[in-house]
């Protein structure tokens, strides 16, 4: 377990610093939808969660395979 954290050290920090901005736009949202506090709070909590899982997953799988730049394009037709 150690070994993922430390080989993925940058991603864990870049999903807790979107996890905090993400449940925060979301809290904002649901208080002005739903004017309910606790509600509010539950919303913002539950999505947020399972957006950063889906985060770290979509951020290993880009930089596996969607990050990758041919320096030819014309090569890269062929």
């Amino acid at each position: 377990m150690t070994e993922l954290v430390r080989t993925n050290l940058p991603t864990l920090k870049k999903t807790a610093s979107y996890y905090v901005v993400h449940v925060t736009v979301a809290a904002l949202v649901a208080y002005a939808v739903t004017g309910n506090f606790l509600l509010a709070i539950t919303l913002s909590l539950l999505e947020p969660t399972v957006q950063a899982f889906a985060f770290f997953f979509h951020e290993k799988a880009w930089q596996r395979w969607g990050g990758q730049r041919v320096a030819d394009p014309v090569a890269a037709r062929a």
